[in-house]
């Protein structure tokens, strides 16, 4: 039988922590809906009725205290007369924007190196 051989890996550089968290997905997406509702001029009543929701769960899921299924998501995209996809894109492209790294606090080139070539 074969002896097994320790693998030594290079360290990896380590990743700048964010001086804020991330913001959350259900927070995200409840700000995209309530601005899309607001965009509209609708009550949460009037949406909710139309997605088949309470208020409550409506006011619940943009405040972003709920996380809803994605059934629940499209219902409520649905009464906002938007998609799934352009409802989860617009909120994915908000992410990337909220948590695009500064070019300041990209890992130094020297460092990259140094971390290849050990």
């Amino acid at each position: 039988m074969a002896d097994l051989v320790p693998f030594s890996r290079a360290p990896r550089p380590a990743r700048p922590r964010p001086s804020e968290p991330e913001p959350l997905w259900r927070q995200m997406l409840g700000d995209q809906l309530r601005r899309r509702r607001h965009g509209r001029d609708e009550t949460l009543t009037e949406t909710a009725e139309n997605a088949g929701v309470s208020p409550q769960y409506l006011s619940e899921v943009e405040r972003g205290l709920k996380e809803p299924s994605s059934e629940m998501i499209a219902a409520i995209a649905g009464a906002l007369d938007t998609s799934l996809i352009e409802l989860t894109s617009a909120v994915a492209d908000e992410l990337r924007q909220v948590t695009a790294a500064p070019a300041s606090a990209a890992v130094p080139a020297s460092r990259g190196a140094f971390a290849l070539a050990a």
